[in-house]
């Protein structure tokens, strides 16, 4: 049995920048449920400490399907916000749901 795939993304922005990222990341989760049928889940979390903090977390139903993710054309759009609005990438976390079980 394949284990779903979880990917924590966590990025920061800038005060000046911070909303259009939110928007991005929004519309990034929108069309990742709606036009991908591998992404389980997607959830767009801000930092309670530090509002230009914004985790991203991702479930997928394998590896492959995540990379059926990062060919969407929404996944190209998000990218290009990425560098148009200098948003710095501080991790990025690959790992295996393992409780409590997805079936």
């Amino acid at each position: 049995m394949t284990q779903p795939f979880v990917v924590l993304a966590e990025f920061e922005a800038r005060e000046e920048t911070v909303e259009a990222f939110l928007e991005a990341c929004r519309d990034d989760a929108i069309c990742s449920r709606r036009d991908e049928p591998g992404c389980l889940e997607f959830t767009v979390q801000r930092s309670a400490d530090n509002p230009n903090l914004v985790v991203l977390y991702e479930v997928y139903a394998d590896r492959a399907a995540f990379q059926a993710h990062e060919a969407a054309p929404h996944f190209a759009v998000f990218s290009g916000a990425l560098r148009e609005l200098g948003i710095v990438t501080k991790q990025i976390r690959f790992l295996h749901k393992l409780f409590p079980s997805a079936h």
